[in-house]
C-alpha cells in the first residue's frame, strides 16, 4: 500500500454521502480514486466508518469483533503515523476454515496472516489484556481496498473500514494451554501459497508482542465484550490473491488456517 498524496478538501464532507460511496464501490466493486474524499481528521473518518457498518448492519450483518491496522513499526513510518487504527467484523465476513473465498466480489484483494484472540471476559480501556482472553487462534485476513491501486489518505483508509473484507479463523487454543500468553511473543509464522511458502515471519512483528495489540484493541475501540474476536494485525506482508488458489498460514504453537478462492457461486 502506498499514502496517496493529500488533497485539500473541496467541500465540507458529508459523512453519509462517503459512506455510501464505499458502501456502493465494495458491493459493485468498483474502486473509489483515492486522496480526493475531502478527510482530513481520523475523527471525520471514524464517522464515516460508523455509518458505513450501519448501512450494513441495517442489511442484517452482525458484529463480530475488532481488527486493528498499522500494527508495524514499518508500516506506521510508511504512513507517516504514530498510533494504531481500527476497523470492525462481522458475521458475513468470516471464512470458515478451509472454506472457499469469492473473490469475484473483490476488488483487489490481498491475504495475510495474524493470530486471533477470543475474550472470554470484559476488556476495558488499560485494563489486563491476557486476563480477558480466553483462546487464540491461527487467522488470514483479507483485506481489499475500495480505493483504486490501494492508494488512500489515512482518513480514508480508516474510514474504508481499514480495507477489511473477510477473515478465516483456524483452531481455538485455550489461553490456559500455553503456559502464559507472553509466550505469543515470539512465534514463528508461514504463509504458503498453493503448498509453496510465500511469506515468513514472526509474532513479534504486532507491536513487538500481540498483546500489546489486544490492549490498543481496547483502548481504541473499547470496551470489548466477552465474545469478541481480535485480529491482532499481521505477521507478514499480504500477498495478492488470485482465484483458483489455496491459502494457509501456520502459526508456531497454534496450528494452521486455510481457505480457497474462487469466482461466483
Amino acid at each position: 500500500m502506498t499514502p496517496a498524496d493529500p488533497t485539500p478538501p473541496a467541500v465540507p464532507v458529508d459523512p453519509a454521502a462517503l459512506a455510501e460511496a464505499l458502501d456502493t464501490a465494495a458491493r459493485a466493486a468498483r474502486p473509489l480514486p483515492g486522496g480526493g474524499s475531502g478527510l482530513t481528521t481520523t475523527a471525520e473518518a471514524y464517522t464515516v466508518q460508523e455509518a458505513l457498518l450501519a448501512r450494513r448492519f441495517a442489511r442484517g450483518e452482525r458484529p463480530t469483533g475488532v481488527k486493528l491496522g498499522f500494527t508495524s513499526a514499518a508500516k506506521m513510518r510508511q504512513m507517516g503515523v504514530s498510533d494504531l487504527i481500527h476497523g470492525r467484523l462481522t458475521d458475513r465476513m468470516e471464512i470458515p476454515d478451509g472454506g472457499r473465498c469469492d473473490v469475484s466480489g473483490l476488488i483487489h484483494p490481498r491475504i495475510e496472516p495474524e493470530i486471533a484472540f477470543l475474550l472470554g471476559a470484559v476488556l476495558t480501556p488499560g485494563g489486563d489484556p491476557a486476563a480477558a482472553v480466553a483462546a487464540v487462534a491461527p487467522a488470514l485476513e483479507v483485506i481489499d481496498s475500495r480505493y483504486d491501486g490501494f492508494r488512500f489518505s489515512l482518513p480514508e483508509v480508516i474510514a474504508d473500514n481499514t480495507s477489511a473484507a473477510g477473515y478465516a479463523l483456524g483452531p481455538w487454543t485455550p489461553a490456559g494451554a500455553l503456559g502464559g500468553l507472553r509466550s505469543l511473543a515470539d512465534l514463528g509464522v508461514v504463509l504458503e501459497v498453493d503448498g509453496r511458502p510465500a511469506e515468513t515471519g514472526s509474532t513479534a512483528a504486532i507491536l513487538g508482542d500481540p498483546l500489546r495489540a489486544l490492549a490498543a484493541a481496547a483502548r481504541l475501540a473499547g470496551p470489548l465484550a466477552a465474545g469478541t474476536v481480535v485480529l491482532a494485525g499481521a505477521a507478514t506482508a499480504a500477498v495478492p490473491l488470485p482465484p483458483g488458489t489455496y491459502v494457509r498460514a501456520t502459526v508456531a504453537r497454534l496450528g494452521s488456517v486455510g481457505l480457497t478462492t474462487g469466482e461466483g457461486s
